[in-house]
């Protein structure tokens, strides 16, 4: 199966981090949040779209490792690809880098299952699992 790629760049805010300036660990995937969203967009979909064609994402497995801290002010990138797992999985790999030093900072994984509105597994659209598969 085939794996598509994005890219979104962030800029550390001062409330993302700790009395020493390092970034709280669970902000991190709120940015993979951001990359899986900004992959959508570079394809051409948006979550908006997924949603109102009565598609949701709902994350069912989330695991990260930290690698160097994320720190006050650094601009990150993160590097985002996605890919079916299965006919009714979608898996996001992410690497949160630092671009001062191009250091990756973290790396993690999430797996959807698409459900419809009435919070049952289905399938992605066609163009979607397309373009995924």
């Amino acid at each position: 199966m085939s794996r598509v790629a994005g890219a979104a760049r962030i800029r550390v805010r001062y409330a993302e981090t700790d009395q020493m300036g390092v970034v709280y660990h669970g902000n991190y995937f709120a940015w993979f949040e951001v990359g899986r969203v900004e992959l959508l967009r570079q394809l051409g979909w948006s979550y908006k779209a997924l949603e109102a064609d009565g598609v949701s994402l709902p994350v069912i497995e989330a695991t990260c490792t930290y690698l160097h801290p994320a720190r006050y002010d650094d601009e990150l990138e993160i590097r985002t690809t996605g890919r079916m797992a299965s006919a009714l999985r979608v898996e996001f790999t992410y690497e949160l880098v630092r671009l001062e030093d191009a250091r990756v900072l973290a790396t993690a994984r999430t797996m959807h299952v698409p459900v419809n509105r009435d919070g049952r597994p289905c399938r992605l659209p066609v163009a979607l699992r397309e373009i995924f598969s």
